[in-house]
């Protein structure tokens, strides 16, 4: 135990790890956090520790070190609440290791060269830095995330000035400082880094400043609170709150989330879907600690009650929106510009269990005396795609003379089928998932049975960070949407509404 003990001390005092914790005895809410900090995002994320406990009574205790330094020591302690690194790749791997859950960016930065006020030794090149009289201050790559990006940046220029620095430092702040003092002439830095530093500019390097990095706040797996954690990272994140004093401090804010302590989100879903995510949802929003107002309806009723709604002004216009085909995007695609198409449904004619009728084809439901139930064209998306299926088959005249239901979603048709007042329906295969001793189903031919759900978060949504870690989250649970009956494809990247492979018998008028 001493000598486990003895091994956590070294390891701090070798990484330059720094204690801080904000000087109140107790705090009026009795919630604490323990947030893990980048040493060159010191400065902003102490005055935003300062100001949150101020506004909202939870005493925020801060560790400062490398980033790389912090990653170990995380992976030591298994305690903790956030960390906010200041690179993408120590993030990722913070992620591999399992560490870390939700990740919300906080500011962009770019490596760059400081050197004293009016670059006294004519700092311009990466051959500049070469020069034998040059004194260089670097960063321990193992340590600080300022030298693991410069040392892959500049590939087999790294090891030479490595032999010819003058010091080797594990955090970005104590490199600056010594160029401050005059004890080197230049260092490799973040951009954000010389606001903090007096008697310093930058020199930008080809090799480097073209380079962004997000410096950015992850949800540790150890939080005691995921709630609590989450909402002090929406805070430093917020444009209006932490995002105003990361850019008073020199950086660069990487736009969050309007701030509010208990965000409410507005999800529109079509009625396929809520097997598949209404437990998620429930599930996100308590992880989250927001509250979510979730409509499920036919998409066509969807789309015209956010065309009355007028713009996307109006409080109860939705954050998120979970179609049940692509077809639905379209129609409001200035709201929804891309899409993840997250899942596929297979369209299917149920009648039944035993098929008493012998239904075979879609020609068969236009037989003279069958009760068919198909959904309303113009409030759902199944409706409107078994109209165009229809259609494109010549079908839809004699079918629809059958047509002695039509309804918003497939559920209602189900239930009418059980009721025996539908020989035959039209709906997704997911339906009937649940009820299959109660029925068979008729498959559609290939090219037309298929629905592709796309999820798509509003552009201008004052929670468009919220939605979009809903969608992590979403995709963080396939199981929940295989065992409904639905088939994954959620693994893809966003897709632009406007290239969206519509069939033209799909498209709207």
């Amino acid at each position: 135990m001493i000598r486990k003990l003895f091994a956590i001390v070294l390891l701090i005092a070798a990484g330059g790890l720094v204690f801080y914790s904000l000087r109140t005895e107790s705090s009026a809410s009795g919630k604490s956090l323990t947030v893990y900090c980048a040493a060159g995002l010191k400065k902003p994320v102490e005055a935003i520790a300062t100001q949150y406990q101020k506004e909202l009574g939870v005493k925020v205790s801060l560790q400062f070190g490398g980033t790389g330094t912090l990653l170990t020591q995380l992976r030591v302690a298994n305690r903790g609440d956030l960390f906010i690194a200041a690179d993408d790749s120590s993030i990722a791997e913070a992620h591999k290791l399992g560490v870390t859950r939700e990740v919300l960016p906080l500011a962009i930065q770019h490596p760059v060269v400081a050197v004293a006020k009016g670059n006294p030794k004519g700092i311009h090149t990466l051959a500049d830095l070469e020069k034998p009289d040059i004194r260089l201050a670097l960063t321990n790559p193992e340590a600080a995330s300022i030298g693991k990006v410069t040392k892959k940046l500049l590939g087999t220029h790294w090891e030479p000035l490595v032999k010819k620095a003058s010091v080797l430092k594990p955090t970005v702040t104590e490199v600056a400082a010594d160029t401050q003092l005059g004890a080197v002439d230049a260092s490799l830095v973040w951009d954000s880094t010389l606001p903090q530093f007096k008697g310093l500019e930058m020199v930008k390097l080809a090799e480097l400043s073209n380079h962004e990095e997000k410096a950015s706040a992850a949800v540790l797996a150890s939080a005691a609170s995921a709630p609590e954690a989450l909402k002090f990272a929406r805070y430093l994140a917020a444009p209006e709150k932490g995002g105003a004093i990361f850019e008073a401090h020199g950086f660069q804010p990487a736009g969050g989330d309007k701030w509010a302590a208990k965000p409410e989100l507005v999800l529109y879903s079509g009625g396929v879907n809520r097997p598949a995510i209404e437990k998620l949802v429930q599930d996100f929003a308590t992880r989250e600690g927001i509250s979510i107002t979730t409509v499920f309806n036919g998409c066509g009723i969807l789309c015209a009650a956010m065309k009355t709604m007028g713009d996307s002004s109006n409080p109860k216009f939705p954050d998120v929106y979970y179609a049940c085909d692509i077809c639905f995007v379209p129609p409001v695609a200035e709201n929804f510009p891309e899409a993840v198409l997250l899942t596929e449904a297979e369209i299917v004619i149920a009648v039944p269990k035993g098929n008493p009728k012998n239904i075979k084809t879609l020609a068969d439901l236009a037989r003279p005396g069958l009760r068919v139930g198909l959904c309303n064209a113009e409030q759902s998306t199944l409706g409107f795609m078994t109209q165009g299926i229809l259609k494109s088959m010549n079908l839809l005249e004699s079918v629809s003379k059958n047509a002695s239901s039509q309804v918003p979603t497939g559920d209602f048709l189900v239930n009418q089928l059980r009721t025996g007042s539908l020989d035959a329906a039209v709906v997704y295969q997911i339906n009937i998932q649940n009820q299959i001793e109660h029925f068979d189903s008729i498959p559609l031919p290939a090219d037309k049975a298929k629905a592709i759900q796309p999820f798509a978060v509003r552009k201008n949504s004052p929670n468009k960070q919220l939605g979009n870690r809903m969608l992590t989250f979403l995709r963080s649970h396939q199981k929940s949407f295989t065992d409904a009956g639905f088939v994954w494809k959620g693994d893809s990247d966003a897709i632009k509404s406007a290239d969206l492979d519509i069939p033209e018998w799909l498209r709207q008028k």
